[in-house]
């Protein structure tokens, strides 16, 4: 079990006052099972009337509808989670599910059906032909290991480029570009799984970034040649993936990235996605990073589609021009014993 604070802050700014009309908040964590929210606070500048309430996927959004005009306006939360994640390698497919193509059960259908359905188009077949390269002709196809072999490719084969726009692009736009944002990558994969019968979810939420929590004096110790403890396989310094590395390449272990790549999502909202696996639930794959079913991802909200989750999603009046900019600030720590 780790108990890690989130600090979770975004502020528009605007070259004049604006007036501002209500907006959607998701930054809350999503209880479970191996998650629990211990503490929360909520904060907003200008002075706002929030409300809480659960969307149609039970994820926890914040209706906050700011008083008065304002030049910035400030949405600042922090939480307080214990984590305790099962480890991936673990989980138990039912027997029926082990192997590619299954089955789900009569009632799993009719909950998973908008998670099973395309919700892109795919007019040529580029996307289909794309997903049927992970699957082998020769051989019996493992659900998990098709799943990794496809998580893995993305990271390795695509080109990270974070974006701050609003939206998401087209899985065939990803493909054609050759690269993408974490929840380009998600939506990507999302919609190749779905292609082969597998459900699959949209997850919106935050990335611990175990290099971020390093003393400064431990990273000196270590540079001087301090006999002390040795360092981890987290402690290792990041850097960047190497490029054209082989579709077939495995992927990273459970709870840990690749050693030779930096995680990458860590200073803002990270996306990923949640694959429906009969006999393990809901199974996290997070292509960006390479991981599975990792201690590192702290669900937010999860949706059969990206604009279903957006961290934020509001409106202002004022002059067209008035908008000035905006700044995400999200940190994650991990309480050390």
């Amino acid at each position: 079990m780790a108990t890690f604070d989130i600090l979770h802050t975004t502020t528009y700014r605007y070259h004049a006052p604006v007036s501002f009309g209500q907006h959607r908040v998701m930054f809350r964590p999503r209880d479970s099972h191996d998650l629990r929210v211990l503490a929360t606070d909520l904060r907003v500048s200008p002075e706002a009337h929030v409300r809480l309430i659960q969307d149609p996927h039970s994820n926890s959004v914040a209706l906050v509808q700011p008083r008065a005009p304002a030049a910035e306006l400030t949405i600042a939360c922090a939480f307080t989670i214990e984590h305790v994640p099962g480890p991936a390698d673990e989980l138990q497919l039912d027997p029926s599910a082990e192997f590619l193509p299954f089955a789900y059960s009569v009632q799993e259908r009719l909950d998973l059906e908008h998670y099973l359905r395309p919700h892109h188009d795919d007019p040529d077949g580029t996307l289909i032909r794309w997903a049927h390269q992970f699957l082998h002709t020769d051989a019996p196809n493992s659900t998990r290991d098709t799943l990794t072999r496809m998580n893995a490719h993305i990271n390795q084969s695509l080109t990270y480029q974070g974006r701050e726009e609003e939206g998401t692009q087209t899985p065939l736009e990803t493909l054609a570009i050759g690269g993408g944002s974490c929840r380009d990558y998600a939506l990507l994969m999302m919609e190749a799984a779905r292609r082969l019968g597998i459900a699959t979810r949209f997850v919106s939420g935050y990335l611990y970034d175990p290099m971020l929590d390093v003393d400064p004096a431990d990273v000196d110790a270590a540079v001087d040649g301090d006999p002390g403890e040795a360092p981890g396989p987290d402690d290792a310094p990041a850097t960047p993936p190497e490029p054209d590395v082989p579709a077939g390449a495995e992927a990273a272990a459970p709870d840990e990235a690749a050693p030779a790549e930096r995680t990458v999502g860590a200073g803002s909202t990270h996306a990923w996605l949640q694959a429906y696996l009969p006999g393990a639930g809901w199974v996290a794959f997070d292509p960006t990073n390479n991981l599975m079913g990792s201690g590192r991802l702290i669900r937010v909200g999860v949706a059969r589609d990206p604009a279903q989750a957006p961290p934020i999603a509001g409106s202002w009046f004022g002059d067209a021009g008035a908008y000035a900019g905006m700044d995400v600030v999200v940190k994650v720590t991990r309480r050390r014993d």
